[in-house]
């Protein structure tokens, strides 16, 4: 978890640090050098079947979800405050709590209710600056969470008979189709060699951090690893000070405590029901 949440910090530097660049050029460079990790986990018995599938329409779904969840992502650390981004990303699990008694049928208690109630103070202290300044890029992590969820919602479903690498697939192959095609809407730009070196960073980054966050959740108990995802919220405030400038703003710190506090009651009555949990990030 500790080296999931150290890619993904390193994944987050290196999209805003890229920002001159378009986004579906970004995507498509993210998730194309992301195929790398994807193929070693691959067994050597499924090299030649490990695409077959009988739930194609799920994994569009999947795949379509967590696209636009990346577009967001990507959009919101361009133009946002990195540890204000980071901040509302941790409030995936409340919405995956909302779409799970709509798409599975769930019963959500008094605890994960209050908890919802608390993430959502929470993001609202974090966007506060929106109805200031009318920005209206506080939007797109808020954006990332709702898709989040239903990547989430259709991950908790697909694993029950896919392998992780086969869902890893799809999603990596889309994402990288969708990057493509936007090269006959936008103008890409030719890399500069130190830039080629980020894009590499950035793909292998982001895909290490995901399978590394998946083990993390098989290894461990999640009540035990979840915590510490947190550490990004850190690692933000510093790379974005010493990087940017931008010093975090007392009501993004006071939020990310009520997110951060209700993400942590919803695992944690998660994992006591013993529920497969979705990893926070997609």
């Amino acid at each position: 978890m500790v080296g999931s949440v150290i890619c993904f910090s390193i994944m987050d530097i290196c999209v805003k640090w890229l920002d001159y660049y378009p986004v579906g050029q970004v995507l498509f460079l993210r998730f194309f050098i992301g195929f790398i990790p994807i193929f070693f986990i691959i067994p050597k018995d499924k090299i030649f079947s490990f695409y077959k599938t009988s739930r194609p329409g799920l994994h569009a779904f999947r795949a379509i979800s967590g696209a636009l969840a990346i577009i967001a992502l990507f959009l919101g650390l361009r133009e946002l405050p990195l540890a204000d981004v980071v901040s509302l990303t941790f409030g995936g699990p409340i919405f995956v709590t909302i779409a799970s008694i709509f798409f599975l049928s769930e019963k959500v208690g008094i605890k994960r209710w209050s908890a919802v109630f608390l993430g959502f103070l929470g993001m609202l202290l974090i966007v506060q600056p929106a109805f200031i300044d009318v920005n209206y890029y506080y939007i797109t992590p808020i954006v990332f969470c709702i898709f989040f969820a239903c990547v989430a919602i259709s991950v908790r479903s697909l694993s029950k008979t896919e392998a992780n690498y086969t869902i890893a697939f799809y999603f990596t192959l889309l994402c990288t189709l969708l990057g493509l095609a936007t090269i006959y809407f936008t103008d890409w730009i030719m890399p500069t060699l130190i830039d080629f070196v980020l894009f590499f960073v950035l793909g292998l980054c982001g895909s290490i951090a995901n399978l590394l966050l998946t083990q993390s959740y098989r290894l461990a108990e999640a009540s035990l690893v979840t915590p510490i995802k947190y550490l990004s919220l850190v690692f933000a405030i510093i790379f974005g000070y010493f990087i940017w400038s931008e010093v975090p703003k007392i009501l993004t710190l006071l939020g990310a405590s009520l997110v951060i506090a209700s993400s942590l009651i919803i695992f944690m009555r998660e994992n006591k029901l013993k529920k497969q949990i979705v990893a926070p990030r997609t």
